[in-house]
C-alpha cells in the first residue's frame, strides 16, 4: 500500500464499527493516527472494540456522547449505515469537521486502480461477474473484490499491487462520504428510487451515486445504462469517456440485439448462453463485458465465465430441485424493482413467489403487473397484508399467509408440481424478522435442505 503520512498524530474519530469501522480504525492506527472509536454496542458484547482496545486504540462504547466532539478531532470516519441525522454527525458538520467513509481511505492507500460499481440494483452480481472474468483472463495480476460486497475496501487495499485492480461495489451511503475518491473505471448499473428514508429525496440519492465520477477525467471510463433517459442526460455532465450498454438499441459499447450480445461490432455470445436467468442479468452481463473489454480480456474468456455464472448468493441464486421443482434464493431483493426483475426471468404460470418483510410504507401497486399469472403467492412479515392485496388485484388465484421464510418454503412445495419454480424474492428489507438479507436467505436454504432430506427419506 502507499505509505501516506497525512494522518500521523492526527486525532480521528471513527463512528460505528462493524466490518468497515473496524478496518478503518486499524488502518488509521497503523498510519500513525490517534484514533478514538465510538460504537453503540456495549463493550462486553463488542468483540471488535475489545480487539481494538488490545491494540492500544481508545474505544468508547454503549452510547454516543455528544461531548466527544469537544476533543480536537481533525476527521470523522463514519460507518456508511449511520444516517447523517445522527447527533454526532450533525454536531461534526456544525463544527466543519470533514466526514468520510472508509472507501476514501482505501482510495488514498491503494496502489492499484479501482473499478467502481454502483447503481440501484445489480451491483453485487455485476461486481462478481467482473471479478470472475478479470481473474480468469489476467495472467500476471489479480482482481480483488472489495467494498459493499462484504470485504472492507480499506482492508483489501492494503494488499493490492500496482498491476492488480480493486473491483469495488459502492453504495450510495459509502459514496456520500467521499472527497477525492475516484475509480479508473466506473459502472452505474441503473438508477431507480431507493433509500429515501436515508437520503430524503430521489435527487439526493441520485446525486450520491453520481458522486462516484466527480473526479474522473478523460483518461477514465464510465460504463452507463443507456436504457435510461435519466442516465443518458447525466452522461453529458461527466469528463470521463462514456461507454454505454443497452438491451434496447445498438450502441458504441455493449448491447443485446435479436438474441445476440455484442461489444461494438464483435459478437460475444448468445443471450440464451448466459448462465444467470432474467433480463436484469443481461444488463449486468453487458456492463461486465464492457469492463472486461476495457481491460483487454478475450471474448473466449468472457463467454466461458458468463456461461458458467449462475448468480451470487441471495441474488436469484439457484439452490437446487426436489422432484423437478426448482428453488431460487433472491433474498437480496429488498425492493419492488428487484423482485420485478427476478420475476421477469421465469414463466409466470410456473412461479410460486415468497415475499414480505419490513414495512417502510411502500405501496405495492407497481408490483401488481409482475404478479399477474403467477401460480401462487405466499406472504409473510410486516407487509404480508398489503402484498396479499396486490396479489389479489393481480388475479392470483392462490394466496397464502405464513409466519416466515422457514414455514413458507414447505407450504410452497405442497402447492407445486414438476417444472415449477419456488422463488424467494421478498420485495422488502428483512429487518422485521432477520438481521439482514443474508440471514433471511440462509433460512431459505436451510429450509430447502431440511425439506429435501425429508422427501428423500419418504
Amino acid at each position: 500500500m502507499k505509505k501516506i503520512t497525512r494522518y500521523q498524530n492526527k486525532k480521528i474519530l471513527v463512528l460505528g464499527l462493524a466490518r468497515s469501522g473496524f478496518s478503518a480504525a486499524k488502518l488509521l492506527h497503523d498510519l500513525g493516527a490517534l484514533v478514538t472509536v465510538n460504537d453503540g454496542k456495549p463493550f462486553e458484547e463488542n468483540r471488535e472494540a475489545q480487539d481494538l482496545l488490545a491494540l492500544g486504540i481508545k474505544v468508547i462504547t454503549g452510547s454516543h456522547p455528544i461531548e466527544l466532539l469537544d476533543e480536537d478531532f481533525s476527521l470523522m470516519v463514519k460507518n456508511p449505515g449511520i444516517p447523517y441525522s445522527h447527533p454526532l454527525i450533525q454536531g461534526a458538520m456544525e463544527k466543519g469537521l470533514p466526514i468520510i467513509t472508509e472507501i476514501e481511505l482505501a482510495y488514498e492507500i491503494s496502489e492499484a486502480p479501482i473499478i467502481g460499481i454502483t447503481g440501484t440494483n445489480g451491483k453485487t452480481t455485476t461486481t462478481t461477474m467482473i471479478e470472475q472474468i478479470l481473474n480468469q483472463g489476467m495472467t500476471k495480476s489479480r482482481a480483488y473484490l472489495s467494498g459493499n460486497i462484504g470485504y472492507p475496501a480499506s482492508s483489501v487495499a492494503r494488499d493490492v499491487m500496482a498491476d492488480d485492480c480493486l473491483v469495488m461495489e459502492l453504495s450510495s451511503f459509502q459514496l456520500m462520504g467521499t472527497i477525492d475518491f475516484k475509480p479508473h473505471i466506473g459502472v452505474i448499473t441503473n438508477l431507480y428510487e431507493a433509500h429515501l428514508d436515508y437520503h430524503g429525496s430521489r435527487e439526493e440519492y441520485v446525486a450520491a451515486k453520481w458522486r462516484m465520477q466527480n473526479h474522473m477525467t478523460s483518461e477514465d471510463w464510465l460504463v452507463l445504462n443507456w436504457n435510461q433517459a435519466e442516465v443518458r442526460a447525466l452522461a453529458e455532465k461527466t469528463k470521463a469517456q462514456v461507454i454505454p450498454f443497452s438491451t434496447e438499441e445498438k450502441v458504441n459499447g455493449a448491447y443485446a440485439l435479436k438474441g445476440q450480445i455484442y461489444y461494438q461490432e464483435e459478437a460475444i455470445m448468445l443471450v440464451d448462453e448466459l448462465g444467470a436467468p432474467g433480463s436484469h442479468n443481461v444488463e449486468n452481463a453487458l456492463a461486465a463485458i464492457a469492463v472486461a473489454k476495457l481491460n483487454g480480456i478475450s471474448t473466449t474468456v468472457i463467454r466461458t465465465v458468463l456461461q458458467h455464472f449462475t448468480g451470487v448468493p441471495h441474488r436469484t441464486q439457484y439452490i437446487g430441485q426436489i422432484n423437478q421443482v426448482k428453488f431460487y434464493n433472491d433474498s437480496k431483493a429488498t425492493n419492488i424493482l428487484a423482485t420485478k426483475m427476478a420475476l421477469s426471468g421465469f414463466e409466470p404460470e410456473k412461479v410460486i413467489l415468497l415475499a414480505g418483510g419490513l414495512d417502510r410504507g411502500n405501496s405495492f401497486e407497481t408490483l401488481v403487473p409482475s404478479l399477474k399469472n403467477l401460480k401462487a403467492v405466499i406472504v409473510f412479515g410486516e407487509t404480508k397484508n398489503r402484498l396479499a392485496q396486490a396479489a389479489k388485484e393481480a388475479g392470483v388465484s392462490i394466496i397464502e399467509e405464513t409466519l416466515d421464510v422457514t414455514s413458507a418454503l414447505p407450504l410452497a412445495y405442497q402447492l407445486s408440481q414438476a417444472e415449477d419454480v419456488i422463488l424467494l424474492s421478498p420485495a422488502n428489507a428483512s429487518w422485521d424478522q432477520y438481521t439482514n438479507f443474508e440471514v433471511r436467505g440462509e433460512a431459505f436454504i436451510q429450509a430447502y435442505d431440511a425439506l429435501k432430506a425429508q422427501v428423500e427419506k419418504e
